[in-house]
């Protein structure tokens, strides 16, 4: 059994999380900007189903990325020299989380509902959420979207209609959060592909003690603004 949460902005200790499913805690409660970012402070995050009740999470092992250990293949390391792309910041959020909640091969639906999508674009607006769009002859062909706190990101979703596209996006963000000093960036869950950028997966305990660090530091105020030296 997991709690249901009430009208207070309080969690049980993601230590209680259930190990099957891994990392669910609670249940109920609504996505206010509040309770969003009570809940990423702990390092808990909501995954729903179109029709189904908030379910919030804290998963263990938890999959994190680290700026400096960012990995770019050969053939990415291409794709930035030759710069036919441009990366555009916090200019397309609402069509960066459309894209990434677009069907998907493989997938039967989508976790990214509209109530993920009109809470997220609120958290956007006051400046708490961020996208790094890919831009080629007008044309959005990649992005992620995520939600920052202190000098942490927390990565939601990453989408690409073009190769690398959604690559590009996250070099250019791990290189600007990186000269930000921010410590980490949250995957949430493992899987091959963010495995293969240089994610890695720690422990939930590990994490809590990172994360209680890095969100108390002053926020890069939004919406952001990337240096240019950065590119290519």
């Amino acid at each position: 059994m997991i709690p249901w949460l009430g009208r207070a902005h309080v969690f049980p200790p993601v230590e209680s999380a259930l190990a099957e499913p891994n990392g669910l805690l609670a249940a109920g409660g609504d996505l206010s900007p509040a309770r969003v970012l009570a809940a990423y402070r702990l390092g808990i995050f909501p995954w729903f189903g179109e029709g189904d009740p908030i379910l919030w999470w804290s998963p263990d092992p938890r999959m994190i990325l680290y700026p400096a250990e960012l990995k770019v293949s050969r053939s990415l390391r291409k794709a930035l020299r030759r710069g036919d792309y441009e990366i555009r910041v916090d200019t397309a959020f609402h069509a960066v989380m459309e894209a990434c909640a677009a069907p998907r091969p493989g997938q039967a639906g989508t976790w990214i509902t509209r109530r993920m999508l009109d809470a997220y674009c609120i958290l956007a607006r006051r400046g708490h959420a961020h996208s790094v769009e890919t831009w080629r002859d007008g044309e959005l062909i990649g992005g992620l979207y995520g939600v920052a706190l202190g000098r942490a990101f927390f990565g939601e979703s990453m989408f690409a209609r073009a190769t690398d596209a959604s690559k590009l996006a996250l070099v250019h963000l791990v290189r600007q959060i990186e000269r930000w000093q921010y410590g980490l960036i949250d995957c949430q869950m493992r899987t091959s592909h963010l495995a293969s950028l240089g994610a890695r997966e720690i422990s939930r305990g590990r994490f809590s003690r990172e994360l209680e660090q890095l969100v108390n530091y002053p926020e890069v105020a939004g919406p952001w603004t990337f240096d240019r030296d950065l590119a290519g």
